[in-house]
């Protein structure tokens, strides 16, 4: 497995949160592809672990905003395949979220799961 941040939007993304999305909630539809280029291109970020064959098994968002008292991030929507669990992709998508973070300069990191 490997994670990697996306850094520009493609059918394959896309394709991979059609799938995953209804895993982490009925209540929100799969984004459209301008949404996920939106979040591409925005300060926060998309991890996406990948398995041996390619495919995008897991993903986790970095949100990354200013606040008054500086830098913030929370990691959001963490969602991993219904065929990969087991496998710590959620836990290394965390990791490599928390690394991010603290490159980004922020003091801590927020996280909330249900």
């Amino acid at each position: 497995m490997t994670i990697s941040e996306a850094k520009r939007m493609d059918d394959t993304i896309l394709e991979a949160f059609q799938r995953l999305m209804p895993q982490l909630s009925i209540n929100h539809p799969p984004p459209e592809a301008s949404d996920l280029a939106a979040l591409i291109d925005s300060p926060s970020r998309l991890l996406l672990a990948r398995d041996r064959d390619d495919q995008i098994v897991g993903t986790a968002t970095l949100s990354v905003f200013r606040i008054p008292s500086g830098l913030r991030c929370r990691i959001e929507d963490v969602i991993v395949d219904k065929s990969a669990r087991g496998a710590d992709v959620g836990a290394e998508l965390t990791k490599a979220a928390l690394i991010l973070a603290r490159e980004l300069g922020a003091p801590g990191v927020d996280l909330t799961s249900n």
